[in-house]
């Protein structure tokens, strides 16, 4: 998809920092701005360079600032405001159009100039160019002059005090960390020039509200009246022998190619497909590749990688990169659990999730329902196997099969479902006991393992004896038939009632336990009190303990991010719930794709070309939290599949 924006939606400053773009490098690395080419986060950049693949990234160049000059008439074309009371630069006015089309580009008219501007970044390197092209229709000789703002900090780190920045010879120096600047451009070294910047997105969620950052260096172009003249910058973490426009058309012949591939007729299922491949990356602790979970927050996790791994892998025909990431999985299994979290350096994996290792089953099944590999599940048959004991006989977090057949997990602070929120000793949404969701995943994963069983020469009749004793215990315990729903959690609180969006799963899963008039109640419910054009509630509005907004402190935050905060990727399951139990017919078909022209709205705010995290729980109009989330891609790409599914059998 092509997204175009123009003045009509850059009408002020204010208005600038709510579109923008990402690129990636398949290394965590990525380059992320405005549509306005501004930073209004400290986690924005044009070079954020993973220095270790996937999550050690540092944000090496975090803006540029841009300026033409004709004789004494000086103009920017960047744009940034700023913490120290500097007037904001405003090229923002200037600007005729951004357009992102796989790759973004700018068009600038000032004064008889017109100035384009194109960004690129390499794969598997810590390289981008940024390329000019400065059409000069008066009649005096123009000068452009680009300045690169360092930062030379952890991606998301608000630069507090001053570091020593040098430049010699075209490398950048500070804090052990080296880049190389290649130009075709006049550069020399300046004296260290400081700016306070504003960060008004990080400022509303609580996040330190300015930063520093720091020139060493001007590149300049002079462009003499009546000619065009281009202009390249190429930055780096090691010496480059790139040339810019080589760059730019590797890129998008990569991305042709990509897409071309692509089986997805729908124009916001292939622009969903594209976006999927840049949550994919290459771990070096592992050697593998990996799912970071949303950028610009968040890094690789295993929850959040099972979730995604079906839309993102699967249902784009990525099926290499769903090996590589599984089998990594296989091996850092322990004691039935599957890590949360992966080691950096020396640190171990954290395994506080009782969901990825069930989820991990589902994977396999999956994928194996699309490709038919038996040998890879007979690889992955023992790991699955000790998932299974280790659930029966309990594990770590209060892990555990009860004698009902249904699992319970989480005690004290430990909170190891995906609604899992701690702050000061507060859980905000506990769920401790037997959680709806993870017991739907634990009866799926039992079915998975009966059916495949024969495939590893196995009897699968202990799955299919315990799953009907889950199915029974499940039916009895947690469905309300005066309500017509799920409880969220059999625990004896309060909090079993509540009407929440974990209970899709019951529905959605390859298998499940609930009878069809049960699941089209759970549907009914769902879609009554949780549904919204861009997700699900975590919350029913009912609830004296909905939160209408997300935003302010930590605290106040994760106070209402499972507790009424819109989430997009439920949205999938809902869509997918939906559609089975009206039997996937041509009719329920229409009507989720009608409710899916949504997506297209949600594709061009914020990120362009992604989905976000969340929205607020009361009116979802503006994404929050990460701007582009890979489970949020993932589950809506499997709806989408679905439907093309759907429509090309039934004609």
């Amino acid at each position: 998809m092509r997204f175009i924006y123009g003045k009509q939606d850059l009408p002020n400053l204010a208005q600038t920092h709510q579109n923008g773009y990402l690129l990636t490098n398949g290394l965590g690395g990525y380059q992320s701005m405005t549509a306005a080419f501004s930073a209004p986060r400290a986690d924005q950049g044009i070079l954020v360079a993973a220095v270790t693949a996937p999550n050690d990234r540092m944000n090496l160049v975090h803006r540029l600032q841009e300026s033409v000059q004709v004789g004494e008439k000086k103009a920017f074309l960047s744009t940034q405001s700023f913490a120290n009371g500097k007037p904001a630069e405003d090229g923002f006015r200037h600007l005729s159009f951004f357009c992102f089309d796989a790759l973004p580009q700018w068009t600038y008219n000032w004064m008889g100039l017109q100035i384009n501007r194109r960004c690129v970044m390499a794969q598997g390197k810590n390289l981008c160019a940024v390329l000019y092209e400065i059409q000069n229709r008066t009649q005096k000789d123009c000068v452009f002059t680009v300045r690169p703002f360092c930062k030379f900090a952890p991606k998301e780190h608000a630069l507090c005090e001053k570091i020593g920045f040098s430049y010699e010879n075209g490398v950048i120096s500070a804090n052990d960390l080296t880049l190389h600047i290649k130009t075709d451009g006049e550069i020399s070294s300046i004296d260290p020039v400081w700016q306070m910047l504003a960060y008004p997105e990080d400022d509303k969620d609580g996040r330190p509200a300015k930063g520093l950052c720091a020139a060493v260096c001007r590149i300049e172009r002079k462009v003499p009246a009546g000619e065009t003249v281009s202009m390249q910058i190429l930055f780096s973490n090691e010496k480059t022998e790139w040339n810019g426009e080589t760059l730019w058309q590797t890129e998008k012949d990569r991305l042709a190619k990509e897409e071309k591939a692509l089986s997805f007729s729908d124009p916001a299922a292939r622009q969903l497909a594209m976006s999927a491949a840049a949550f994919i990356a290459h771990r070096d602790s592992t050697g593998g590749k990996t799912i970071l979970a949303g950028y610009p927050l968040f890094s690789d996790w295993g929850r959040d990688t099972m979730i995604a791994l079906p839309g993102c892998c699967l249902s784009t025909g990525r099926y290499e990169d769903a090996k590589s990431i599984l089998r990594t999985f296989f091996a850092y299994e322990k004691d039935g659990l599957v890590p949360n979290l992966f080691p950096e350096g020396d640190a171990e994996p954290m395994y506080n999730t009782v969901d990825a290792a069930l989820l991990l089953i589902d994977c396999v099944w999956q994928y194996h329902q699309r490709t038919g590999d038996d040998d890879f599940v007979k690889e992955a048959f023992p790991v699955m196997k000790r998932i299974i004991s280790a659930y029966k006989a309990g594990t770590h977090h209060n892990i555990g099969m009860d004698e009902d057949g249904l699992i319970h997990a989480g005690q004290g602070l430990d909170q190891v479902t995906w609604m899992d929120v701690r702050i000061d000793g507060i859980l905000p949404t506990p769920r401790h006991g037997k959680p709806v969701e993870i017991n739907a995943y634990w009866y799926n994963a039992l079915r998975i393992m009966q059916e495949l069983s024969p495939l590893c020469g196995e009897d699968g009749s202990e799955y299919s004896d315990l799953s009907e004793q889950v199915k029974a215990s499940f039916c009895r315990q947690f469905y309300i038939p005066e309500k017509g729903y799920l409880r969220d959690v059999v625990s004896g609180t309060s909090a079993d009632e509540q009407l929440r969006c974990n209970q899709i799963w019951a529905v959605s899963m390859p298998f499940t336990m609930l009878t069809p008039s049960q699941q089209r109640s759970v549907v009914s419910a769902v879609y009554e009190h949780l549904y919204t054009p861009c997700g699900l509630r975590t919350l029913s509005p009912d609830d004296k303990s909905f939160h209408p907004l997300y935003g302010g402190s930590q605290k106040t935050r994760d106070m209402a991010y499972h507790q009424g905060t819109v989430w997009t990727f439920p949205l999938g399951g809902y869509y997918l719930a939906y559609l089975k139990v009206n039997s996937y017919s041509r009719a329920a078909a229409e009507t989720v794709r009608r409710q899916l022209c949504a997506i297209e709205p949600m594709l061009r705010q914020g990120c362009a070309g992604f989905l976000p995290e969340i929205y607020d729980g009361e009116t979802p109009t503006d994404g929050k939290g990460c701007f582009a989330q890979a489970w949020s891609v993932g589950e809506i790409l499997r709806v989408f599949e679905k439907l093309e599914e759907i429509e090309n059998e039934r004609g």
